[in-house]
């Protein structure tokens, strides 16, 4: 049984810190938040939950209000099992409602598949915004010196999808027909292909943390491919409405009214 809650005391704290230092190894690196911060954060009506199995903290989320009534979720930590992300983002969900807020935002790495298929297709988040090396670079034991190029997701808690997705009913967006795909992966490696259709297909490496280790340079040759593509057809207008089969963000032209 898993529980969340929030969390303001400074051991609850250091072992946020060490749960978010278990997952991305960050060494002697800076950590994604102090501990200063996270206690600061919550004693200011902030966002600091952890998610329990027994005694022992097996994910954590740290967040703060943002303009525009949206909560902005800064850092999300998970072990693997047992659906601990997906609780720990229902927990956010209720309590941004309960203060009155209508959305989440977080950013994320475009490239780690399935995070982009937990974010769109079980949450039911939306791209917004690319951007490129928002953070620099990354210099954890996961990015291995990656360009932190981010997707912005904004999470509107009360729309019927987003709310269907929390009672767990699934919710697939059908994928056109005459969709094309702008980007696929070809024996590893990213190949474009033409974008004039109405719906395009933008894939994403099966394993962009293993590629990195294993090959850095087609790491880097997907990164760049992916902020081309992804970030450019989004400059254009494009937006992304969902990630189909695992592997492919869905982008449409959308018409406006």
């Amino acid at each position: 049984m898993i529980e969340v809650r929030e969390l303001h005391e400074v051991p609850e704290l250091e072992g946020v810190n060490a749960l978010f230092d278990g997952i991305w190894h960050f060494g002697s690196g800076d950590p994604p938040i102090t501990l200063e911060l996270m206690r600061a954060l919550a004693h200011a009506g902030g966002y600091v939950a952890g998610a329990f199995e027994g005694e022992r903290m097996v994910g954590a989320s740290v967040g703060f209000l943002a303009a525009g009534g949206a909560l902005h979720s800064h850092v999300t930590g998970a072990t693997a099992g047992h659906g601990i992300g997906f609780l720990l983002k229902q927990h956010q969900r209720r309590w941004a409602l309960e203060r009155g807020l209508e959305r989440i935002t977080w950013t994320y790495d475009p490239l780690v598949r399935r995070n982009a298929h937990f974010n769109l297709a079980k949450l039911g988040a939306r791209p917004v915004e690319y951007l490129p090396a928002f953070y620099g670079v990354m210099e954890d034991a996961i990015n291995q010196g990656d360009e932190s190029d981010r997707l912005l997701a904004s999470w509107p808690l009360t729309a019927p999808h987003v709310e269907a997705l929390a009672r767990r009913e699934p919710y697939v967006a059908p994928v056109p027909a005459d969709a094309v795909v702008a980007l696929a992966d070809e024996g590893g490696r990213p190949v474009p292909g033409p974008d004039d259709a109405a719906t395009v297909l933008v894939a994403v490496p099966s394993d962009i943390e293993g590629l990195r280790r294993a090959d850095p340079g087609a790491g880097k040759a997907w990164r760049h491919a992916v902020r081309e593509v992804l970030g450019g057809l989004m400059a254009q207008g494009r937006e992304v409405t969902g990630f189909c089969g695992k592997s492919y963000y869905v982008l449409e032209r959308l018409e406006r009214q």
